[in-house]
């Protein structure tokens, strides 16, 4: 690992921690919001399922921004335009913490997708046109894993400070990553392959739209399975610290506890899988960690004790970050490109867009079902653990292919 990282330059080093420093803060904004869901709730007068439209909400309009700040990077290079992301979901994270309203909170976290969406494509081209081929799977993994990092910060700031600040104070304190903009204006370079692809006439939206058509049974494939992907990282995920709470009755300091346990595994997973996926390929990695999660369903989701809780979490994490490890060098790789700023994160957004009402989906199920979030997340994660092995083999693979910017 440390021997991949010394064979980067200074420069690629830098440009791979903006990317990896954006992702994660922009998880971390997200999973805030998934955290405070029940205290939300409490001071609207609502139920768990109306906040939890936010999560609906959030990933929604993740697509148009993808699409919005896609183009912007393929014209206007990707460095300016993760600058432009990492300030929009910094500015609209510190005006959730005073929404007035319930529809307030609710606009402001769609605001909030569309700043989110554009992020993830943005930052993996920069990072993965930045890097050598050599090692491609082990950054992806680690670089996807910046979502798990995120996710683990979030478990950290709500088990130290949700107590002392309620959920608006963990608003406020999620918004502290202005000082990301400053580092990518003054520290990182252009991804070199843009600036040697870069024309002029390139990247108008006619131009774009002809690129997508071209590999439209591509795009459509890349959706599909980012679908499935989506399900089962937000299956298993979003509506698991309400489990915690509301099936189990832990209190903050067991929920963060368990959420950070879960996470840790999360972020090995990623990163083991990603490297593993040199030797297997993309698509066998991929259905291996799949595979290996539906035994582990019964002692997530089942388990009565907060220890076999953590244990369950730590490796259904393992196994879905594993496979999610995989996704940024696989989506780039198959990605034509002329638009690889875009379709990458178009189409994980637009993945994300079909699994949005995956929270309020479980939240409505479990409700109808006594409170019982154990019975969903079962259900979930063995459904979409089995769909996503099936479309993962019928796709194609282009591991190790060189990224290029074409002019």
């Amino acid at each position: 690992m440390f021997s991949l990282f010394r064979m980067l330059t200074r420069s690629q080093r830098r440009a791979y921690f903006a990317a990896l420093a954006g992702w994660s803060l922009d998880a971390l904004d997200f999973f805030i919001f998934v955290f405070c869901l029940k205290a939300i709730s409490g001071e609207f007068h609502t139920d768990v399922k109306a906040v939890a439209e936010g999560i609906f909400l959030t990933l929604a309009f993740r697509p148009l921004g993808a699409l919005v700040f896609g183009w912007l990077a393929e014209k206007y290079g990707r460095r300016p335009i993760l600058m432009l992301n990492v300030a929009s979901y910094t500015v609209v994270q510190f005006a959730t913490a005073f929404a007035p309203s319930l529809t307030a909170l609710l606009a402001l976290r769609a605001v909030f997708g569309f700043a989110m969406g554009g992020e993830w494509g943005v930052g993996a081209a920069l990072a993965l046109e930045s890097l050598p081929a050599r090692g491609r799977g082990f950054f992806s993994g680690l670089l996807q894993e910046g979502y798990v990092i995120g996710y683990l910060l979030a478990s950290l700031v709500f088990w130290c400070a949700f107590d002392h600040v309620g959920w608006r104070g963990m608003f406020i304190i999620s918004a502290l990553s202005a000082p990301l903009v400053i580092y990518i204006r003054y520290g990182v370079e252009e991804s070199p392959a843009w600036v040697a692809g870069v024309s002029p006439h390139r990247a108008s939206l006619r131009a774009v739209w002809t690129a997508l058509g071209g590999y439209f049974p591509t795009f459509v494939y890349l959706v599909l399975l980012m679908a499935c992907f989506n399900a089962f990282s937000h299956g298993s995920q979003d509506m698991y610290p309400t489990f915690l709470q509301v099936q189990h009755k832990f209190s903050t300091a067991a929920t963060g506890t368990i959420a950070i346990v879960m996470n840790l595994g999360a972020l090995a997973g990623g990163i083991c899988f990603g490297a593993l996926s040199e030797r297997l390929g993309r698509r066998r990695a991929i259905t291996l960690a799949a595979f290996l999660a539906l035994p582990l369903i019964p002692l997530w989701a089942y388990s009565q004790t907060a220890v076999m809780l953590a244990v369950g979490g730590f490796l259904m994490q393992f196994m879905v970050q594993g496979a999610w490890g995989i996704v940024p060098a696989h989506l780039n790789e198959l990605s034509p490109p002329s638009v690889r700023a875009i379709l990458p994160g178009f189409a994980y957004q637009l993945g994300n867009l079909a699994m949005s009402k995956m929270g309020p989906f479980q939240a409505g199920i479990a409700e109808r079902h006594g409170g019982n979030y154990g019975y969903i997340l079962a259900w979930t994660l063995a459904v979409v653990a089995v769909a996503l092995i099936i479309v993962t083999l019928l796709g194609p693979e282009a591991r190790a292919a060189e990224l290029k910017v074409e002019a």
